[in-house]
């Protein structure tokens, strides 16, 4: 779950609701609220909150910020972020995984991949700033073009624990001063940041 509010963020306004084989075409989730989250557990603006099953791989749990997730899915059942207070009828979607209808059989198509949801990883692109609100069709795509998501191979973790638009950027500034001889010892002030340089 990624926080670009611009501050933190307290999870217990949000929650997770699940559905088995694409919610059987009801429109109702079969686990509304299954996951909770206690007042207090912030998201840091800018910040990836990781959630995973205790038995996921090493790599999922050593960027894991919540481990009581003991739901599994084997790509065909639907996993949204809901405003907490979800019930089966009544919700409120913020983003979702695959369609609440009709059983897609082993997976949901993503990026022109079928079964996308199955055996692979899914990446959300970097220029999606804002949940689908539960358009799943629209937010899977049809191709990679028009897809809010990049299809990765089974077991790829990488960028597990971030989000591409949270990612630390290298700034490198080379000053001369008007003698051409280097900064010598001065500092460089950038908004509220000031900078000590080395001669």
């Amino acid at each position: 779950i990624y926080n670009n509010t611009g501050a933190d963020y307290d999870l217990s306004a949000l929650s997770l609701s699940s559905c088995s084989n694409g919610c059987d075409n009801t429109g109702e989730f079969d686990y509304p609220d299954n996951v909770t989250f206690a007042e207090g557990s912030v998201i840091a603006a800018g910040d990836v909150f990781v959630v995973a099953h205790p038995s996921a791989d090493a790599a999922i749990l050593a960027e894991a910020d919540y481990t009581d997730f003991v739901y599994m899915s084997n790509g065909d059942d639907a996993f949204a972020l809901t405003l907490a207070g979800a019930t089966a009828t009544e919700y409120t979607i913020l983003d979702i995984i695959g369609e609440m209808g009709d059983d897609p059989g082993s997976g949901w198509d993503v990026a022109g991949v079928e079964d996308a949801t199955k055996d692979h990883v899914l990446a959300r692109n970097a220029d999606v700033v804002e949940g689908n609100g539960g358009d799943w069709a629209t937010s899977a795509g049809t191709s990679a073009d028009d897809s809010e998501w990049t299809v990765l191979e089974n077991e790829d973790w990488s960028g597990l624990g971030g989000h591409p638009n949270c990612e630390a950027n290298d700034l490198a500034i080379y000053m001369h001063d008007s003698f051409g001889d280097g900064w010598n010892g001065n500092v460089l002030t950038i908004g509220d940041e000031v900078f000590g340089l080395e001669s």
